[in-house]
């Protein structure tokens, strides 16, 4: 079996496009798992039931419309079926970029008939394959008529089922075939075979798709207006960045999240333990002088900082500060002969003889570009999801750099009366107020004119 992963997919049905995230079947402690991004809800029974005083529960897969909104959902909650997969530390830091599915992960419940009455050929049998099996890997997951069995992939040849319609079409030899490819359409048999997998569809695709709808949370957990999905056209309209982003998230990548390793950006060189970075801190807290990452579209870095008079100095010279990729690299400068803003310092001596690695905590790290990423994803769609206390943490590594390097623009687009400025001033008074779309859209060009002008002052040094 393969990894453990999570794929995003996209999933359109009446003419609107919601994307999701899947979890493809994976083992652990010796059992078959699988799930969507999504939670069990209960369902305010109709009137006319026998018994309206009692509430059902029902499984629902979340859908938002536009891998920003998920990608925002994904940083902010954890009340879902995925919180508890192994990938899910990693998933819950990825932008929108990575959470756009490719083309093999986007399945068109709408477009079945037309592609049934297609030739045969090696698309439209794979494409007809591909999303019959996810309309049945969606029932297996959503089926919880047997809530005693706790493999979430349930059997649909069971006699109970909600899923009746999608039980008797994935049991039905044409649609098997299917799977064995375009070899099983070829032929006056195949012809024959492909005439009745049309026909079946006419028979029982409505049903089907009415079974899955009901399962089909178009609120992206209560977090997004189910007005607000793209049609299927306007879905296919995205850019090709966007189509070219990772299409799964492998346990791999995970491993080292679920050992507590501590990493920001993707960009980031840094894989020490917390245990580590906490001794680190007992050395560098006692010399004043603290490492610090700093992330820019450029790259990630690392570097020194301590105040004099409370004023910000960076290890670095002339108001340029010097970045260094890894520890390792940053340690052997610092053991180095090379004069810089930091030699004047009382403590340096100490700091140049250490061998205690300069591992910055996670208040000193500061990804300038996972905002810009953040502000983009609340303009497009994911308001209400972001609070201003986002800017905090940003905002105190670009000031500093700003002051050290004498960047009077920053101090422009921070000052009280600019539309930054009144935003991170909120974020102080207000921390959990949330940003709306027309604020992202009015910080975002503001915010990336910051990291413009700090990133010329960074120098990344080998």
């Amino acid at each position: 079996m393969a990894r453990p992963s999570i794929v995003p997919i996209a999933l359109t049905l009446d003419d609107r496009t919601g994307y999701t995230l899947w979890a493809p079947p994976w083992e652990e402690d010796g059992e078959e798992w699988q799930a969507f991004l999504g939670t069990t809800v209960e369902v305010r029974p109709d009137i006319n039931d026998d018994d309206p005083e009692s509430p059902t529960s029902r499984a629902v897969v979340h859908l938002f419309p536009s891998p920003a909104a998920l990608a925002a959902f994904c940083r902010s909650r954890t009340d879902h079926d995925l919180s508890d997969h192994p990938v899910w530390p990693v998933v819950a830091g990825l932008g929108a970029a990575d959470l756009t599915p490719d083309e093999d992960h986007r399945f068109d419940l709408d477009g079945v008939y037309d592609i049934a009455a297609e030739n045969p050929d090696r698309w439209a049998v794979d494409e007809l394959a591909a999303t019959i099996d996810i309309v049945g890997r969606l029932a297996e997951c959503l089926d919880t008529t047997d809530d005693e069995d706790d493999d979430l992939g349930a059997d649909l040849g069971d006699d109970e089922t909600e899923f009746e319609a999608v039980a008797e079409l994935v049991a039905k030899p044409e649609i098997g075939s299917l799977g064995l490819g375009v070899e099983a359409f070829v032929g006056r048999s195949g012809e024959d075979a492909w005439i009745g997998v049309g026909g079946i569809l006419d028979d029982l695709w409505e049903d089907v798709v009415e079974e899955l709808a009901e399962h089909f949370d178009w609120s992206g957990g209560g977090t997004v207006s189910p007005d607000g999905y793209p049609s299927a056209a306007e879905a296919e309209e995205q850019p090709e960045d966007e189509e070219e982003a990772p299409a799964e998230v492998a346990a791999g990548t995970a491993e080292a999240s679920a050992a507590g390793v501590s990493t920001i950006a993707r960009g980031s060189k840094l894989t020490a333990s917390p245990a580590e970075v906490a001794a680190a801190a007992e050395f560098w807290e006692a010399v004043g002088i603290l490492p610090v990452e700093v992330v820019v579209p450029e790259g990630a870095g690392l570097t020194l900082r301590c105040y004099v008079d409370d004023v910000a100095r960076f290890l670095g010279r002339d108001g340029e500060v010097f970045l260094f990729d890894t520890p390792a690299d940053l340690a052997r400068y610092i053991g180095g002969s090379e004069q810089h803003d930091l030699s004047e310092i009382a403590s340096w001596p100490e700091v140049a003889d250490t061998d205690t690695p300069p591992l910055p905590a996670d208040q000193d790290r500061y990804d300038l570009t996972e905002l810009s990423e953040v502000l983009g994803e609340v303009a497009d769609g994911a308001a209400g999801l972001v609070t201003h206390q986002a800017l905090a943490q940003p905002v105190e590594g670009v000031r500093d750099l700003a002051e050290y390097a004498g960047l009077t623009q920053v101090e422009q687009l921070l000052s009280p009366s600019a539309p930054l400025g009144r935003a991170v001033a909120r974020a102080d008074r207000e921390p959990g107020s949330t940003l709306t779309a027309g604020d992202a859209a009015t910080l975002r060009p503001a915010w990336d004119e910051v990291v413009t002008a700090v990133s010329g002052a960074l120098v990344f040094r080998s």
